[in-house]
């Protein structure tokens, strides 16, 4: 899916600066502003990400997308997570400056979420809060290998959105788990949903499925903004 051309933004890798791509999509008088990561092997215009885009926007909230760097450089494996908390770190410094006066939260589909929450942790951003729509808790069917362990260090608030049959949190003891650990967090379960909100069964484009996510993230950002 294409758009009008994107903006282009610097981000300073350790070896050597990069160019990334970002759309910028504001709304006439915001209550919030969201930045928006992809996941592992997608990219900013993915259609799940338009569709999540526009249901945003349609609730009042500016969105800004993004691609990580490696995306940008035309591969589909990520680099160093270091990386990608560099490009998180730029695109929130951009989305800041562009919505004075409104909260900016983060959000990110599977690993664009995970890398935001790493991001979190670190310190080296400081949105309102955070969205992981469909965090990657573990590979499927390896949850011995959970990627769990930083989250109680973000204090910020963290809503997981989750499919009841996203084998990435099965089992779902396990996210509850990770969850209640946190500061400030909960779950929103998709009843049916798998790892992109796919419902057996229920044939729909992946724009529409984003789309239908977005009521229920605007109504967490508005409980805490």
């Amino acid at each position: 899916m294409t758009g009008p051309d994107p903006a282009r933004l610097r981000v300073e890798l350790p070896s050597g600066p990069v160019d990334v791509s970002v759309d910028h999509e504001p709304v006439e008088d915001p209550w919030a502003a969201l930045v928006i990561a992809h996941g592992a092997g997608a990219g900013f215009r993915h259609p799940f990400l338009i569709g999540f885009s526009r249901g945003m926007r349609a609730e009042g909230v500016s969105t800004v997308r993004f691609n990580f760097a490696h995306v940008e450089a035309g591969r589909r494996m990520p680099g160093p997570a270091s990386h990608a908390v560099l490009a998180w770190s730029a695109v929130m410094a951009y989305a800041q400056a562009h919505a004075p006066g409104v909260p900016v939260w983060a959000a990110g589909k599977s690993y664009g979420g995970r890398m935001a929450s790493m991001a979190a942790a670190e310190g080296a951003i400081a949105p309102r809060g955070l969205v992981y729509l469909g965090y990657p808790l573990h590979p499927p069917g390896d949850p011995t290998k959970s990627r769990a362990a930083h989250l109680p260090a973000v204090v910020m608030p963290q809503l997981f959105v989750e499919g009841t049959k996203d084998p990435f949190v099965d089992p779902h003891a396990q996210l509850e788990e990770a969850v209640a650990s946190c500061r400030d967090a909960q779950i929103a379960w998709v009843d049916g949903g798998g790892h992109s909100f796919e419902v057996k069964g229920r044939k729909r484009p992946a724009d529409e499925v984003g789309a239908a996510l977005a009521p229920l993230v605007a109504g967490f950002l508005r409980e805490r903004s």
